[in-house]
């Protein structure tokens, strides 16, 4: 085996964990596997004999490609609202498929995405590092040009928001319950039956296309409800699914996907939902499981 053979090999190694990095860090599937695509590039052009932990390496040349990236999207302001729908991770709910099931474990739950997404660029990247992979800040602080205890700051900034995130029930099969529970009633246009599954405080996210022009969130459960009764018709075409390793659901209509949604469920109430309807997006996920 050559040099350049054994260096792709050790690549290939870590690659989960890097697209798990860089999932959490920029909540898009394309732009993860960009990023990872990237510093592999970055891997192939760079003299190794000097690099001690290739793991370490790889993770601080990612997070700076990552870094550039959450840099970019905000100056070109192209999210026209301070919450933005991040990608989900979609799998079958009987957790056979392999494939499915390492993107699953390498998710995080959407309503935890929103959260992220709100966090400045340096804020997020201190956080994902230090408090989901254990990275230390004096690894950190250069990336974000900060000293350590500055990288600690942002790292602690971002976890007071993070505390504030949805934390679901982790009963799979209650969570399900409930959202049959709340496709039931939109079935049916019940609208007594979708607030009493819904919390009162239910916030409700989705990219346009679903809420109708410049719509992104909707609060509370008469509002949530009455959109839920507008929108019933695809009551009937949509297929559970996992989304982010929670219960969900995808509409399907003429065989292709329209909508993808997301619930959080805490004490047997929706507390958040979070639906993708661009279809451009839509056809970046990878649904093929639907077609068994």
């Amino acid at each position: 085996m050559d040099e350049k053979e054994w260096l792709a090999e050790r690549f290939e190694e870590n690659r989960r964990h890097l697209r798990g990095v860089a999932y959490r860090m920029l909540g898009s599937l394309s732009e993860a596997e960009d990023a990872v695509q990237e510093t592999w590039l970055r891997l192939s052009r760079t003299d190794t004999s000097s690099i001690e932990n290739l793991t370490g390496w790889l993770t601080t040349v990612l997070a700076r490609v990552c870094l550039n990236l959450l840099q970019s999207r905000r100056t070109r302001r192209e999210e026209p609202l301070d919450v933005r729908v991040s990608d989900p991770i979609i799998g079958p709910e009987d957790r056979t498929d392999p494939e499915h099931q390492a993107l699953l474990a390498d998710s995080v739950g959407l309503a935890l995405q929103v959260v992220l997404e709100m966090l400045t660029p340096a804020e997020r990247l201190a956080f994902v590092l230090h408090d989901m992979f254990a990275v230390p800040f004096d690894e950190i602080a250069p990336i974000v040009n900060k000293s350590p205890e500055a990288a600690r700051q942002l790292a602690s900034r971002a976890r007071r928001r993070v505390q504030g995130a949805a934390m679901p029930d982790t009963d799979l099969a209650g969570q399900r319950r409930v959202v049959d529970a709340f496709l039931a009633a939109a079935r049916d246009g019940d609208f007594e039956a979708l607030v009493a599954v819904l919390d009162p405080d239910v916030v409700l996210r989705a990219d346009a296309g679903v809420l109708g022009p410049g719509s992104r969130v909707v609060r509370g459960a008469a509002a949530v409800a009455s959109g839920a009764m507008r929108f019933s018709r695809l009551a009937p075409h949509v297929r559970p699914t996992l989304v982010n390793g929670a219960a969900g659901v995808v509409a399907i209509h003429d065989g292709s996907p329209i909508s993808v949604a997301g619930f959080t469920v805490r004490g047997g109430k929706i507390i958040e939902m979070d639906v993708l309807a661009d279809p451009d997006r839509l056809r970046q996920l990878d649904l093929t499981f639907l077609d068994d």
